[in-house]
């Protein structure tokens, strides 16, 4: 009787369980699991590029390469996780209802845009978290040219000074002179409720952070979040207002909302605890990984960030540990102990850091260059050739990106 190992979600993290799953059963000689995927679209989203231009492109084709190891691919959304009977409820493409068994899951669902419930939000902000949310913002700053020109039009707030928003808001300037033109005098704001810019990313690279944005004409608002917003712009919690015609929410993401459907421990962001193997504690047969898992990386006692660079190898090393748990082999247990961060700062740069203390390694162009390998070449998938992908899929071989 043949046995499945189900994967529920394509991103990073999901796909690298497919083909690392599927590794291992291959060089066992296993015919008799099957490693299924489903998803509502068999691409790979490239979710960490959607501030750049053309971000409806940032995406890349999976069937071929499932189809080249032996992975099934099930077009469908999964609603419902049934972990006591090891059943999933989901509806596939056509709107069908559908129930898959499994003997062990996968859950990579990843995470999602926090938006909390200030007034105006839902209505007035765009974000760059999927990719037709960025192609929705994109279109919105290419029609600016049609609207009057006033300081609100040629002014855009971005809602969160973290990762997201630098990236964002670096690129914002040179994208609002592509719309509205070379010499148009334009205004990009930074609203961060914390006291400094960049608050997760420390004070390492904060001097060059704000040297570039500076030097692209960005500032920035500190202390106080955004507290509502309506069509002419934002008001801030200490009553500032700011005329503008764009405004872009980038603070915080949380875990997929699947994770509530496992009967087990998970962290503020919404995050299942899992072991060194990457099973959630307590829940025989689950397994956790990318954005929806709270690993530890390492012995010293840090943890996985919701990110492209802990999420492929998490995928690496799930997909390898859900397939051993079911063939009766060895696991390897996850470790990440190189973290490394690589912000891209628009037209001036990027900055790269080694460490969980971040220290400057890279700056300027030579960073770019390493940002722009990043973005195009090292995040995305493996061609769709057996062998080559087998060898990507390797848990041992750690990618830091």
């Amino acid at each position: 009787m043949s046995k499945r190992i189900l994967i529920v979600g394509a991103g990073f993290a999901g796909m690298w369980s497919a083909l690392s799953a599927a590794r291992l059963i291959d060089a066992n000689g296993r015919d008799d699991v099957e490693v299924a995927l489903i998803a509502p679209d068999p691409h790979l989203h490239v979710r960490p590029r959607l501030y750049e231009e053309g971000p409806a492109n940032m995406k890349a084709p999976l069937k071929a390469i499932f189809d080249a190891v032996g992975v099934k691919f099930v077009q469908g959304t999964v609603e419902r996780i049934h972990a006591g009977r090891r059943e999933v409820d989901a509806v596939t493409v056509d709107g069908g209802p559908t129930t898959l068994g499994y003997d062990r899951l996968v859950l990579a669902t990843g995470s999602r845009l926090f938006r909390p419930a200030i007034p105006g939000l839902p209505e007035h902000t765009f974000s760059v978290d999927q990719i037709d949310e960025a192609a929705e913002l994109e279109a919105h700053l290419l029609a600016l040219a049609r609207q009057p020109e006033t300081p609100a039009r040629n002014t855009v707030v971005v809602a969160g000074g973290g990762f997201t928003g630098i990236e964002t808001a670096a690129e914002m300037p040179a994208r609002l002179r592509a719309a509205l033109g070379e010499h148009a005098e334009v205004n990009v704001v930074i609203v961060e409720r914390n006291e400094a810019i960049g608050p997760d990313l420390g004070a390492g690279p904060r001097p060059v952070i704000e040297e570039a944005l500076r030097e692209l004409g960005v500032s920035w608002r500190l202390g106080a979040g955004v507290a509502a917003v309506d069509a002419g712009g934002v008001t801030t919690a200490d009553g500032e207002r700011i005329e503008a015609s764009t405004v872009i929410w980038t603070a915080g993401v949380r875990a997929s909302t699947l994770t509530e459907q496992i009967p087990a421990r998970r962290d503020a962001a919404g995050r299942l605890y899992v072991d060194r193997n990457l099973a959630v504690e307590g829940v025989p047969g689950v397994y956790a990984t990318g954005d929806v898992a709270c690993a530890a990386t390492d012995d010293a006692g840090n943890h996985t960030m919701m990110s492209c660079q802990h999420a492929m190898n998490l995928g690496r090393s799930a997909g390898h540990n859900v397939a051993a748990d079911l063939l009766g082999l060895e696991s390897i247990a996850y470790s990440q102990p190189k973290y490394v961060t690589c912000l891209d700062l628009g037209p001036w740069g990027a900055v790269y850091t080694e460490g969980w203390e971040r220290e400057v390694k890279l700056k300027g162009k030579e960073a770019k260059a390493l940002k722009h390998r990043i973005n195009t070449e090292w995040i995305y998938p493996p061609r769709a050739q057996r062998d080559e992908v087998f060898a990507s899929a390797d848990p041992l071989r750690i990618v830091v990106a």
